[in-house]
């Protein structure tokens, strides 16, 4: 995807470098929601009148009530809520603000600051931007659909380490239960977050918050294809503003 770049003065003086969603990037967000909302709607609006021509059918209830409704009404009120879900979409969009003493992360409209001493090095894995501390730790891991690119050149023209790959790929291993070396407590932590990333349903919040117990612990976790990979370090400060 396309990354708009600004850039602006402080009122210290010091550079500040924007990155976020393009404005056509975003339009055209909004716009495909609200054609498949308006679609989706269509269609419903096209079975409800096919249902309620068959007496077999179930659900004649309800397809009644929908065949019922003016044409026009269901398309608008589909676009209306791909309109809503593009909002949502867009909140979740991850907002980079960069100058030479700090990095500022704002997704879902949380803003966590951290100060340019703390970060250590900045690496892209998959799809998320990790902000690595002096201590080995993640001070942040963040899903990012910003251009790679753009995102190592804003970092590295204000004298942050960018890595091309994690520094410590190498120290993750693969998490079975009852691991052995991980601290007291861990292993159950890592218990319920694998039960957390195999669920069907919305358990994404589970998931992140059960990272942030561990790295209390002194573990570092990674997911892929659901399963968890693991290293640790010796826990510091925080470093979070």
């Amino acid at each position: 995807m396309n990354v708009h770049e600004g850039t602006k003065r402080e009122s210290q003086g010091s550079r500040l470098t924007v990155l976020r969603q393009s404005t056509l990037s975003t339009v055209c967000i909004y716009v495909v929601f609200m054609l498949v909302g308006a679609g989706v709607g269509w269609l419903v609006g096209l079975l409800a009148d096919w249902l309620v021509t068959l007496p077999w059918a179930p659900l004649q209830g309800p397809a009644e009530l929908v065949a019922s409704i003016p044409a026009p009404w269901l398309p608008a009120a589909g676009a209306v809520t791909g309109l809503a879900l593009g909002l949502v979409a867009q909140h979740e969009q991850l907002v980079i603000r960069l100058s030479y003493d700090r990095v500022v992360l704002t997704c879902k409209g949380r803003e966590r600051k951290f100060p340019r001493d703390a970060v250590a090095a900045v690496f892209r894995d998959g799809k998320q931007l990790v902000l690595l501390g002096h201590d080995g730790g993640e001070l942040t891991r963040q899903e990012c659909d910003l251009d790679v690119g753009r995102v190592a050149d804003a970092f590295t023209e204000h004298n942050y380490v960018w890595a091309d790959v994690d520094p410590h790929q190498d120290e993750f291993r693969r998490w079975v239960p009852d691991t052995p070396g991980l601290p007291e407590g861990a292993n159950a932590i890592l218990k319920a977050r694998q039960e957390s990333l195999e669920k069907k349903g919305p358990s994404h919040e589970d998931v992140w918050e059960l990272r942030g117990e561990l790295d209390r612990l002194g573990v570092v976790v990674r997911d892929e294809k659901r399963r968890q990979y693991w290293r640790t370090f010796q826990k510091s400060g925080p470093a979070v503003e």
